[in-house]
């Protein structure tokens, strides 16, 4: 590990020399992550890209990538674009990436079963704004907003996040 890992500890994630407090899902821990489990999922996990609501909020990062209003997340299990970027109109199950509340106004993507999608292993795991503090996620890491944008400030492409 290095200080620019994301490491998951009991009392947040440690980050550059600092610890910071998050939310993680509501299954827990998990070393046998399974869709709608609500599980963060055990292991060492990438980051691999950044979204953000333009309309919202200033690019982050000159790699982050803006959210437009058909831009969904796949997590219908039996379609091949399962656990991808997909535009509406879009048949399957999915979650809406540009949503009412702030929780998705910045994403950042992590390689939880992506590129190659296994059906059932568990859609994407993000980092995002949590609700409010102690409030668990579906399965990602959440932040409060002020650490979230300090963070995506911070991070690099292929920055780790490590689960334990």
């Amino acid at each position: 590990m290095t200080p620019d890992d994301m490491v998951l500890t009991p009392m947040g994630v440690r980050f550059q020399g600092r610890m910071w407090p998050c939310t993680i899902g509501k299954g827990g821990i998990s070393g046998r992550k399974r869709e709608g489990d609500g599980a963060t999922p055990r292991g060492v996990h990438r980051i691999v890209g950044m979204l953000y609501r333009p309309d919202r909020i200033a690019r982050p990062t000159s790699w982050a990538s803006p959210i437009g209003p058909r831009d969904l997340w796949s997590d219908e299990v039996h379609d091949s674009q399962y656990n991808t970027l997909v535009r509406a109109p879009y048949a399957h199950s999915h979650e809406k990436l540009r949503r009412a509340d702030p929780l998705y106004d910045l994403v950042i993507l992590t390689n939880w079963n992506w590129p190659d999608a296994e059906a059932g292993r568990g859609s994407a795991i993000f980092i995002h704004q949590f609700r409010r503090a102690g409030y668990p996620t579906e399965g990602c890491v959440a932040f409060s907003r002020p650490h979230l944008h300090e963070i995506a400030q911070r991070i690099a492409r292929h920055t780790r996040l490590i689960v334990p």
